[in-house]
């Protein structure tokens, strides 16, 4: 009995974690970019001397849901949505580069360009991008950043630096505890991304939670938890009714 103990409170302990990823999709519903964090289970057989037949079920990373969000169009001068693999590359809270598909920008008052979230824009050389003081800012689909300096005229516009743009499969990357994307492998950083038509400017990319599926997912792992606590709780009576029949036996 204690076998089938063991396995239904792994697959408890496994359903929890994977309601804690799927709400943590649900919470990135609006989040701009975002991508659905996927999460799977596995058998994994334990080790050590008398444990021949204790398989334990373990939650197991499965990445994330590449596909595009929904794309809205802004008409914003400073939103922009990336083409497929393509991500923007930014200064995470660490001071390390990391990836995000997040393309509301902004630019601050110290004339920074940051996202929405905060985190400063690199460019080509992996600096911050700083934009001076200008009447108009336009961002090409290439990633450069123009701008037409106060009291001049659209031909008085210059060339302030590129956004460092990346291309990178969803196999080469993983999400780290901040949001932001990362290499899987720090010594190979993903490669700049090639051409000319990496972005589209004035449209948003949104979140690929799909809010309904996230929710039928949630009451799925509920109902799944209850059912092993509910195993769990048949195989505690049915020991305690084994050793009510030993000691009437005794």
């Amino acid at each position: 009995m204690d076998k089938g103990l063991y396995v239904a409170m792994t697959g408890a302990r496994a359903s929890l974690q994977a309601q804690g990823t799927v709400s943590h999709n649900l919470a990135n519903v609006d989040t701009r970019g975002f991508k659905a964090a996927l999460a799977a289970t596995e058998s994994f057989r334990i080790q050590g001397e008398g444990l021949p037949s204790r398989v334990a079920s373990v939650l197991s990373d499965a990445g994330f849901d590449s596909r595009p969000g929904s794309q809205m169009v802004t008409g914003r001068n400073l939103d922009v949505s990336l083409a497929g693999n393509r991500w923007l590359t930014v200064q995470a809270p660490d001071g390390s580069q990391a990836f995000t598909r997040n393309g509301e920008l902004a630019i601050t008052a110290n004339g920074m360009l940051v996202t929405s979230s905060g985190q400063p824009v690199l460019d080509e050389a992996g600096n911050p991008m700083a934009v001076p003081p200008a009447q108009s800012v336009d961002i090409g689909s290439d990633g450069t950043v123009s701008v037409v300096p106060q009291g001049e005229g659209p031909q008085a516009m210059a060339m302030v630096g590129r956004m460092r743009i990346v291309e990178a499969a969803p196999g080469q990357l993983t999400r780290g505890l901040d949001g932001l994307m990362r290499s899987t492998d720090p010594a190979l950083p993903p490669p700049p991304a090639p051409g000319d038509s990496s972005l589209t400017v004035g449209v948003l990319e949104g979140s690929n939670v799909n809010a309904a599926t996230a929710l039928v997912q949630m009451i799925q792992l509920q109902r799944q938890f209850e059912m092993q606590v509910k195993v769990i709780r048949t195989g505690d009576d049915m020991a305690q009714a084994s050793n009510s029949l030993l000691r009437l036996g005794g």
